[in-house]
């Protein structure tokens, strides 16, 4: 069993508590993960930790933390921009960082994962992909064989098919999914449900132009 410390007490920090007391669940006791706590500024706690009711207690803030040798740190904060800082602050007390990656996660034993990354439930990394750090693969999502993927990208149930390569801290929405050979680059939002057919370069905003009209149309009553 290993301890972890969560930086966060918002929505992801809940979504990788609730996922590591699952796994704990349905694995030995040398793969559970415990929990020690909680780590977070003041404003985020009073906003969020009763909210979630969180077992395990929050033990400072992130200023104060001191890592411990037999620790790692679990990155739960979806913010690119405050989750970056958090870490590049992390790194100068020398915080060992962590992985989690659920038991039901298919993946291939010639993939190559960086550090920080959280992987939900039954995810697909395919062969010989090389994966970075800190990346968020929400259930679902899937890397297909061959992909290059970058550090800080977070994957809402999506998903890259052969040969592609994405940079760093873009945002993939639900369901979105680029096809094979395709090159994302830095900082881009791909919105929900959108198909990448071509390659993207930096800080770009992918959706659709025009919203496909919703009709509702009533049964008939007799």
């Amino acid at each position: 069993m290993k301890d972890v410390i969560i930086l966060g007490t918002g929505g992801l920090a809940a979504e990788i508590t609730f996922y590591i007391e699952e796994n704990n669940s349905k694995v030995g006791k040398e793969e559970q993960i415990r929990i020690k706590g909680y780590i977070d500024y003041d404003y985020n706690i009073e906003k969020y930790y009763d909210h979630y009711k969180f077992k395990a207690p929050v033990l400072c803030d992130i200023d104060a933390y001191v890592p411990s040798e037999n620790e790692e740190v679990l990155i739960g904060i979806g913010n690119v921009e405050f989750r970056n800082k958090m870490i590049e602050q992390l790194k100068t007390k020398k915080a060992q960082f962590g992985s989690f990656i659920h038991h039901t996660v298919i993946i291939s034993g010639t993939q190559k994962l960086g550090k920080g990354n959280l992987i939900f439930p039954y995810c697909v990394i395919e062969p010989h992909c090389t994966i970075g750090d800190f990346n968020i693969l929400t259930a679902y999502s899937f890397i297909s064989h061959d992909c290059t993927v970058g550090n800080g990208n977070f994957f809402s149930k999506a998903g890259i098919a052969g040969h592609s390569s994405v940079g760093d801290n873009n945002y993939f929405g639900i369901n979105a999914t680029v096809i094979p050979r395709v090159k994302i680059g830095n900082n881009n939002l791909i919105q929900a449900g959108m198909i990448v057919h071509k390659n993207v370069k930096d800080d770009t905003t992918v959706f659709y132009r025009f919203k496909e009209q919703i009709m509702a149309i009533p049964k008939p009553t007799r």
